[in-house]
């Protein structure tokens, strides 16, 4: 099975070993990324034991090599501009998200989709983590009544990288809605299996900002010893892996800190989605409740289990689902799986079609512009 990925960073190299566990035949054929050291410095890494030839951009790998396959694990600005080069070849292909960053993008990524014969999956592993399945089969069985209301959070415990390392660029980012609401309001309207028809938000920048010069890096200010966030804090206070080379503080650091999205529903029904970046340790959650007349469900990916309160009784169910330490809960390892009978068998059912990662970037940039404007948007396309 010659796969071929376009982009071989850290998200790369943690797919692989979920990708080999899945098929004992699956082969990493080539490599398509500028960074050739650090793509080569992270094979070598793997130790995968065959050759991998190495390009320098997506197109001259298509070109060149017969691939059974592609894994698109570009920076995000990328992601639609590459994907319809391998779409038009007719390749399966694992798609990272968000799909894209800009309505633009989006149009030309989804009708280069509708005009491929090539299955797609998005790289949404929360949707098919073990603790959302069984979330799912709760609330398809009836048992909770029909779920009137959602509430969805994420108080993200490494929200830090987002502002000292690369991905403070909000021009590759496109803010961080798209970098994590993408997760959250994909398996939320997974599991509410209907349809979006508005979207209202708001966002703030309160922590991470400030007036250090632009492009300073921690190791060079004469205040990191003090700074909450430098390296000695980091590694002697915190007890926390350094999370970038930059200020976070600085005059050109990007992204908002905490935001949250209202999303209405076509029937009337509504979720409220927080996220935050600055919460630490013991304060990290992230899932949902899920509101029905005869009962509620609720879920925390960190503390690894489904609860399940009866409206007509007083009994409580814990479901302990115990795959915390598994790559995204065990998502990962579903979406390779998925991923191979896509490979073997191009007719199979995606677990995350092209249709989910759209519809979720819709979402997120509509927050965004909803965020920026102060107004309500419609969960589509702008007119």
């Amino acid at each position: 099975m010659r796969i071929g990925f376009i982009g071989f960073g850290h998200r790369a190299e943690t797919l692989v070993p979920q990708f080999r566990a899945a098929a004992e035949d699956f082969r990493v054929a080539a490599v398509a990324d500028p960074d050739a050291d650090g793509a080569r410095a992270r094979l070598d890494a793997l130790a995968l034991g065959a050759p991998v030839a190495l390009h320098p951009d997506a197109e001259t790998m298509l070109a060149r090599e017969d691939l059974d396959g592609v894994v698109l694990a570009t920076r995000c600005s990328l992601h639609a501009r590459i994907a319809p080069l391998v779409l038009a070849r007719g390749l399966p292909l694992f798609l990272e998200k968000p799909v894209a960053t800009t309505y633009a993008d989006l149009r030309a990524l989804e009708a280069a989709g509708a005009a491929s014969r090539s299955p797609v999956l998005v790289s949404f592993p929360l949707r098919v983590s073990p603790l959302a399945v069984l979330a799912k089969e709760i609330v398809d069985s009836g048992r909770l009544g029909r779920i009137e209301n959602a509430v969805a959070f994420n108080d993200v415990p490494y929200g830090g990288v987002y502002y000292h390392g690369w991905y403070r660029d909000e021009a590759e980012t496109g803010g961080l809605f798209l970098q994590k609401a993408t997760h959250d309001l994909d398996y939320v309207g997974h599991l509410l299996d209907r349809a979006p028809a508005e979207v209202c938000a708001m966002t703030s920048k309160t922590v991470f900002r400030g007036d250090r010069p632009a492009g300073l890096r921690c190791a060079e200010c004469p205040e990191r010893d003090a700074c909450p966030e430098g390296p000695y804090s980091m590694a002697h206070v915190r007890f926390d892996d350094p999370q970038g080379p930059w200020c976070c503080f600085a005059s050109d650091t990007g992204n908002e800190d905490a935001g949250a999205v209202l999303v209405r529903y076509e029937d009337g029904t509504f979720l409220s989605y927080a996220q935050n970046f600055y919460a630490r340790k013991g304060a990290a959650r992230r899932g949902v409740r899920l509101y029905g007349y005869d009962g509620t469900l609720g879920f925390d990916w960190y503390r690894d289990e489904v609860r399940v309160w009866m409206h007509s009784s007083t009994r409580t169910e814990v479901h302990k689902v115990d795959s915390a330490a598994m790559a995204h809960s065990g998502g990962d390892f579903r979406l390779a799986e998925n991923f191979v009978r896509l490979v073997r068998d191009p007719s199979a059912a995606s677990a995350a079609p092209l249709a989910a990662g759209v519809r979720s970037a819709l979402l997120c940039l509509a927050a965004r512009e909803s965020a920026r404007t102060k107004t309500f948007m419609k969960a589509g396309y702008p007119d």
